[in-house]
């Protein structure tokens, strides 16, 4: 009766009976020599790495899960996003004891999605890994506008000043992930307010790179 009503379908290609088809997951794997560096418009002064393109199964996964509540879907994403990091542990990009960092969302973003989603995909990321903790350390102020049809300018003047840090600031080296850096003004702005807080920044990592 529920899957009349709501149809199971697959959150990267659509396919029915299925939250996550093998297809979509095979596509999403993440290949060798994968996360990538990117080069963001904006330059965050930390490496970049993205684990693909927002394109195709990722770009769909990831507005299913934002904007369509699909939260069955941290599952699979933080699968590649476990990956990646362990990846950048064993390349020497970041090391133990790490704090992952989640970039900063608005507010009314996070209560409509019933909470921030890649604080929940980096949660379920390491949560097997004893030495990487958590920490939601930066929040995002009020009147930040959605940044979507923003170009690199006006992304820049939306979120300069307007990320601050929340709690006590992270004791070990950091990581920032996100789900898509696009032209990396948020991504600068985090690592700076980090570093100005004392805080080592090795490098920012997003499951995809518009």
């Amino acid at each position: 009766m529920l899957d009349l009503v709501l149809p199971l379908q697959c959150g990267g290609c659509g396919a029915p009976a299925t939250r996550w088809c093998p297809a979509c997951m095979n596509e999403l794997v993440v290949k060798p020599g994968e996360p990538l560096v990117v080069t963001p418009r904006v330059d965050p002064h930390v490496p970049v790495f993205a684990l693909g393109r927002y394109t195709g199964v990722r770009r769909q996964a990831i507005l299913a899960l934002k904007e369509r509540g699909r939260g069955d879907l941290v599952s699979p994403l933080a699968r590649v996003l476990a990956v990646g990091i362990h990846r950048l542990l064993c390349w020497s990009m970041v090391d133990t004891p790490l704090t992952v960092v989640p970039a900063p969302t608005r507010r009314s973003a996070a209560r409509r999605r019933g909470g921030d989603p890649i604080t929940r995909i980096a949660g379920a990321a390491v949560a097997a890994h004893p030495d990487i903790t958590v920490a939601a350390a930066l929040r995002m102020r009020a009147l930040a506008r959605d940044s979507v049809g923003l170009d690199t300018s006006a992304r820049e003047r939306n979120i300069a000043g307007r990320v601050r840090l929340r709690g006590p600031k992270p004791r070990t080296e950091v990581l920032i992930v996100d789900d898509i850096i696009t032209t990396g003004a948020t991504a600068r702005e985090s690592v700076g307010v980090l570093q100005a807080a004392g805080v080592r920044v090795a490098a920012v990592l997003a499951i995809a790179a518009a």
